[in-house]
């Protein structure tokens, strides 16, 4: 636990924040308080609620000339319990929330740091442009979160992650100073990316507070379909086909298994069975294209091949935005439909696309034989190599007794990642939860470099200090 902060910096930040920019009310700070799966709970002396860069910049120069750390939070959906204090002040960045600029020429939209993902969707749509990450909780990530997790999603196949979709950064710098790195290039070569440092960095090294994001052009065609397959090697096979009909037009190319959709059914209203028969694999593709009735064409020539030689058993294609829409939440609810069944090892975990399906047999092996009626659910973006891997308490089992064996299952998991050349977290950040393992799979040389950049920006170990190296 953080060391109390001194009732005098309280006294400055209310001050300096004024009515409205502060909150110590225990049901305003409760929800910020603990992680949305109940792993985490916190606690802070203060809420601070900036408005503007400078009111950041303050409250960063009071905690720094103090001493007093500090744990920056967007929207409070990260997994890894970095956003969650543990008695550091609590710098949200809620009312940061204006889309400051768009640009068609330049194709690029400037947000701050608290404005929800679904706001920049629409901002970029108001200028028929779209910014192409995807999330489930685009309601409540926001830009700040995204761009301080490197967050990836269902698109990075094609678009890369948010380090790559980010033209510029302005941020405030654990001494309290603002710099302004909202630039809107494509190049500039110039020496150190600064903002390269911050992307990704959980709050480490300073609190972005407004980014400038990169835009692109609407599809003129789009075709969602769902396949049952026998096996993640087939997935594999039908991935690389899908490369080469498109031309690179693979939107998002997702994996999933039966169990994850047998608890979607169960437990997320609404929801139906996408296909007439039960298979153990189940792939969500979408292509698109700048052609009219390219991507739809792709996909009836996809599908029909697969169907053809056997890689596909049956598939279902949408037809309507509703059924595309109805496609997509059985994949964004799997995590959702999870939570009634129970205590669960979480792991999301990154190999080389060609070791995918290695890793889901082997993985399978080394949890069954420490918890064999431990229920397994494995679904993700196969296309960039992204799994989230899942493993549930036994039906009617005991949660404390599944989650006493975390650190044990999670082990091997992990260790089979690095054999496979993989990392421990793909693309929810270390937080407090990973930070200490990641030692284990990183050379000493690495955290060497990474500790000595923190020391440079953040002596006093003010930001998120619970976080990283």
């Amino acid at each position: 636990m953080t060391a109390p902060v001194p009732a005098d910096v309280l006294s400055r930040l209310k001050a300096v924040l004024g009515e409205g920019g502060w909150s110590q009310d225990p049901e305003r700070l409760a929800p910020k308080l603990v992680e949305w799966r109940d792993r985490w709970r916190g606690e802070t002396p203060l809420l601070v609620l900036p408005r503007t860069t400078t009111d950041v910049a303050a409250i960063v120069g009071i905690c720094a000339e103090a001493g007093v750390a500090i744990t920056p939070q967007g929207g409070n959906t990260g997994l890894v319990g970095g956003q969650i204090p543990q008695g550091e002040v609590l710098l949200s960045t809620e009312r940061m929330r204006a889309i400051r600029a768009t640009d068609l020429d330049d194709e690029m939209l400037v947000a701050e740091a608290g404005a929800p993902l679904a706001a920049v969707h629409e901002a970029a749509a108001q200028i028929r442009r779209r910014f192409p990450i995807g999330l489930a909780s685009e309601g409540t990530a926001t830009v700040g979160g995204i761009v301080s997790t490197n967050a990836g999603g269902v698109q990075v196949l094609r678009y890369g992650m948010a380090r790559s979709l980010v033209l510029g950064l302005e941020a405030v710098l654990p001494n309290g100073e603002i710099w302004n790195g909202l630039k809107r290039l494509r190049k500039d070569n110039t020496g150190y990316d600064l903002k390269q440092l911050l992307i990704g960095a959980e709050g480490t090294l300073g609190v972005v507070t407004a980014a400038a994001l990169k835009l692109y052009p609407l599809m003129a065609s789009r075709a969602v379909a769902l396949a049952g397959v026998e096996s993640p090697a087939a997935a594999l096979a039908l991935l690389a086909r899908a490369k080469e009909e498109t031309g690179g037009g693979v939107e998002a190319f997702e994996l999933m298994a039966r169990l994850g959709i047998d608890f979607a059914l169960k437990n997320i209203p609404g929801t139906r069975d996408p296909l007439a028969e039960r298979h153990p694999w189940y792939v969500l593709a979408e292509f698109g294209s700048g052609e009219p009735g390219a991507a739809e064409a792709a996909m009836a020539r996809f599908l029909e091949r697969g169907l053809e030689d056997g890689l596909i058993r049956d598939a279902v294609v949408a037809q309507t935005e509703a059924q595309a829409k109805a496609l997509w939440a059985i994949r964004e609810n799997q995590s959702p439909a999870q939570k009634p069944e129970g205590a669960t090892w979480k792991h999301d975990v990154a190999v080389p696309v060609s070791q995918v399906a290695v890793f889901l047999e082997q993985a399978d092996a080394a949890v069954r034989a420490l918890a064999p009626d431990a229920r397994i659910v494995a679904f993700g973006h196969i296309g960039d190599g992204n799994i989230h891997y899942d493993v549930l308490r036994p039906d009617g089992g005991d949660d404390a007794a599944h989650s006493a064996g975390r650190d044990a299952g999670s082990r091997r998991v992990h260790d089979l990642v690095a054999s496979l050349g993989g990392s421990i977290s793909a693309e929810h950040g270390l937080g407090s939860m990973k930070t200490e393992e990641a030692r284990r799979y990183k050379s000493p040389v690495e955290v060497a470099a990474l500790e000595a950049i923190r020391r440079s920006l953040d002596p006093k170990r003010i930001m998120n200090p619970r976080v990283l190296f």
